[in-house]
């Protein structure tokens, strides 16, 4: 049978096939290049800027007064070898810090420098100088170095206040963050008077959260407000990773304002106590104890005796629990951190007035506050 000529597909030889795509191939990579050059490319015309934003011109001029103040701060500690025993240093860590006076003294976080052997403490003119420890306040993680830098090469920063911050307004810190001098990061005023836990396991009350970019190495650094002014070291952050996250935290400078003078003094910090010895948070659930703090012991002559407060005391095999103390001039007191807390509001000699549980009585008694030891 004999098929029609229109109904068989027409197949191309194989030689035909190859053609093409030789052909197909030289037109996309055989052809000269040079055709698609031109000699005579020149750089396009650059478009006018125009100025910068009034909020831009503000961060630049803030880092350019600020970032003298700022300094870098490297850390390095002992070790012993275990098998020729011989002693050798080793890097700690980074952290930042800013110039505090003309004398040399400068502030970082005493996590920074806690258990380092040797400080290093560079300034933003890159002249580097060693740090010795004035004093520290590990319960509020502050810490006070002298450098022997000649006082033009010092620049103190601006000192603000945090007791008036709002949430939203900007934010602006400056640091070392993974060692990279010299870094600023901006952002806001994320929350107030957040609580975080120093080295100490303290906690430290009233930080200021914020979400400009903190990150290892900006601690100790300042948090700066749009005037330029300290408004808190940057100690902390938040995040899993390690990394910034978007949550950081600052010691408020009504702290630091107060905390450094007495460090530079005395190399501490002067702490009013009540001279009591009290039952820790464990003990005192064991004993039942919801509200208020136990007094376990009252030292000879201290504030608390002279007021008459009383310790737990044995009677035979009978166990009499002492005072508890629920109130510091009619503020709760829930926990040994919320009774020490509440006592640095006073100063030494100052006459707070202690509530206190004893037995089913609730008294008020007047305490004139001493130096806690």
């Amino acid at each position: 049978m004999i098929q029609n000529d229109s109904s068989v597909k027409k197949r191309w030889p194989a030689w035909m096939i190859l053609l093409v795509v030789f052909l197909g191939l030289w037109w996309m990579f055989g052809r000269d290049s040079r055709s698609l050059r031109n000699p005579d490319a020149v750089p396009r015309p650059v478009m006018a800027r125009g100025d910068l934003a009034g909020d831009e011109k503000n961060t630049i001029e803030l880092f350019r007064a600020a970032s003298p103040s700022v300094l870098f701060i490297t850390t390095t500690e002992l070790r012993r070898s275990l098998f020729s025993l011989d002693v050798y240093e080793i890097p700690q860590g980074t952290g930042s810090g800013f110039v505090w006076d003309k004398e040399g003294r400068v502030v970082t976080n005493y996590h920074v420098i806690g258990d380092a052997s040797r400080i290093e403490v560079t300034l933003a003119d890159h002249t580097t100088w060693k740090g010795t420890l004035v004093g520290a306040a590990p319960d509020k993680d502050i810490a006070v170095l002298q450098i022997e830098a000649p006082a033009d090469a010092l620049q103190p920063i601006p000192v603000g206040e945090s007791a008036n911050l709002q949430v939203g307004q900007k934010v602006f810190a400056i640091g070392n963050p993974f060692g990279l001098d010299q870094t600023i990061t901006t952002g806001i005023v994320s929350a107030l008077n957040r609580e975080i836990k120093a080295v100490t396991g303290r906690t430290i009350q009233g930080v200021i959260q914020t979400d400009a970019a903190i990150n290892p190495g900006n601690s100790g650094g300042p948090l700066l407000d749009s005037a330029g002014r300290l408004i808190g070291v940057n100690t902390a952050i938040y995040s899993p990773s390690g990394a910034s996250a978007g949550i950081g935290f600052a010691v408020p400078v009504d702290v630091i304002n107060r905390v450094v003078p007495e460090l530079i003094k005395y190399g501490k910090v002067s702490r009013p106590g009540l001279g009591v010895r009290i039952a820790n948070e464990q003990v005192a659930k064991r004993l039942g104890i919801k509200k208020g703090v136990l007094v376990i012991d009252v030292q000879p002559g201290s504030p608390a005796a002279e007021a008459g407060i009383r310790g737990s005391r044995s009677l035979g095999d009978e166990v009499i629990f002492g005072d508890i103390i629920e109130s510091i001039n009619r503020r709760p007191v829930t926990s040994p951190d919320d009774l020490l807390n509440e006592l640095e509001q006073y100063h030494v000699n100052d006459t707070v007035e202690v509530g206190i549980l004893r037995g089913n009585d609730a008294l008020t008694l007047a305490v004139r506050l001493g130096e806690a030891e």
